[in-house]
Order: structure tokens, then sequence, then C-alpha cells
């Protein structure tokens, strides 16, 4: 049984492999019942998502020592404001996705058009602010209220204008395939205009 930085790890390949994140970013946190795993700064720009499982940071649940070290990434606050809020959450993706983001670069929620997407129901935006930031934070913890049931399912998402997607999930592959199916009810979405 893969260990959860090695799972992490996979799903960072997997997300850059198949276009669900980008060289600019994004982050992979989960959390168990002892410990806070996620993925460090510059997953994306110097790594190129081929991360090692000693590259992964962890630390105790309820601790904020990350916070202080030089690698924590700079949306990981994010992230811990999510775990710390919802209790049912296991998993943080933060993804800039190929077909998401021309809505978040329009702030334009998604609406599903596969029964595959029918689940997670219209993603919307949270109110915008300057990534990295603790109202950042504060706006996904907000977007996310409601979604309980979501969480507890399988996956919630938001979207952060002009920037990226959230997936808050109850465990790891199950996030990630909420990912790609919200990423290809997107790509139908647009595509579709050309067919009318």
């Amino acid at each position: 049984m893969q260990s959860i930085p090695e799972l992490i790890c996979y799903v960072g390949r997997r997300m850059f492999e198949r276009r669900l994140t980008d060289m600019a970013g994004g982050n992979i946190s989960v959390r168990d019942e002892e410990n806070i795993y996620i993925t460090p700064r510059y997953s994306a720009a110097h790594k190129h998502w081929q991360l090692d499982p000693t590259d992964i940071l962890s630390m105790p649940v309820g601790s904020t020592d990350l916070l202080e070290d030089t690698r924590f990434s700079r949306e990981g606050k994010m992230h811990l404001a999510v775990f710390e809020n919802y209790p049912d959450a296991r998993v943080v993706l933060h993804a800039h996705s190929f077909n998401i983001q021309p809505f978040v670069a329009a702030c334009k929620p998604i609406p599903p058009v596969l029964e595959a997407t029918r689940k997670y129901g219209v993603i919307d935006l949270v109110e915008a602010a300057p990534a990295h930031s603790d109202q950042l934070a504060k706006n996904v913890v907000a977007g996310i209220a409601g979604k309980q049931d979501k969480i507890r399912s399988n996956a919630a998402a938001v979207l952060i204008p002009y920037h990226g997607i959230v997936i808050v999930g109850k465990e790891l592959m199950g996030a990630l395939d909420s990912l790609e199916r919200i990423d290809w009810n997107a790509w139908c979405v647009l595509s579709s205009r050309l067919i009318n």
C-alpha cells in the first residue's frame, strides 16, 4: 500500500500530465487522523510536478509549524483553513486546469452539462482576493459553506476568479477524478458553442 506522500506525488504527476494543472502552480494536501501533508512551494515551477515523497511537507493536525517553513506553499493557508472549518474534508486540490481556466478568467460559473458532473452542481466562484492572502483562505472557506454533503459523498468545488479551482474531498483519488470530470465538463461547455 502506498504512503500518503507517495500518493500525493502520483496525483501531482497525473494532474500535470493531463493538463489539470500547469507550471504556474497548484497545491495538494491530505489530512489523516494525525497529520496534514502538503506539496511544497514551487512544486510546479521548479519541480514540474516530478516530486519525490521526501519533498512532501507534514505537520501534526492543529499545528501551525509549517507556516514558518520557507518551503510551505504560499497558498497553504487556504488548505489549512479548509481543514480547520470542515472536519469531513480530507483532501484539498488547488489547480490551474486547462479547460477550467477560461471560466476563471471570465469569472463565469461552470454549469453541469454531463451526467458525470451533475453531482457537483454548478461550480460557482468565490469572492476574488489576492493569491496567497488570508482573505483568499476566508473566501474559499465561505464558498464551501453549504457543500458539506458533497464533501461527505465525494467532493465539492469552487472557482477562484482569475486564478483556478479548488476541490475539497473525502479522499485523494476521488478528488483527482472530480477535477478531471469538471475539466472535461468545462471543455464540453466551451466546445458545444461551436456546434450550434
